[in-house]
């Protein structure tokens, strides 16, 4: 259930995000973040917001640990829209990778979507965002963050 501990602390992060997910378009947007990530519950429980200086927006995280499924719920909430999202990507990690899964809406239509969750090191993560337009028999992933933890 300590799964995120490694999240916890103050990270930079480089934000590379898809401007036309699923649309064959190989064109990404570069920006800065900043996350500052803690762990409750003993563990069980993890909180982090993240600022998109550039952007003009900020977001959360919440994760949950469930110990009789031994799998995380994560749910994403964004001052861009205002509201924290009603179902969660769900999954585990296996060693130092973690990988979640649920369902997104894009441009009105539902896709799968994937999250990846790497520790790259004590002081490195990444965590990329993927979509599914065929129920996961293909992906494009469309968000990429590095994190460095800050000094």
């Amino acid at each position: 259930m300590d799964d995120f501990d490694f999240l916890a602390g103050t990270w930079d992060v480089v934000n590379r995000r898809l401007v036309k997910p699923l649309s064959g378009s190989d064109e990404w947007d570069e920006f800065p973040g900043r996350s500052v990530a803690t762990r409750h519950f003993d563990g069980a429980a993890s909180f982090d917001e993240i600022t998109f200086p550039t952007k003009g927006r900020h977001g959360l995280t919440v994760r949950v640990y469930h110990p009789g499924t031994r799998q995380w719920s994560i749910y994403w909430g964004s001052s861009a829209s205002g509201t924290l999202d009603t179902r969660p990507m769900v999954g585990g990690f296996t060693g130092d990778r973690g990988e979640f899964h649920g369902e997104e809406t894009h441009e009105g239509r539902p896709v799968r979507c994937r999250f990846v969750w790497t520790v790259i090191g004590a002081d490195r993560a990444r965590w990329e965002q993927a979509f599914s337009a065929d129920e996961g028999e293909t992906w494009e992933t469309n968000w990429t963050m590095d994190f460095t933890r800050t000094s």
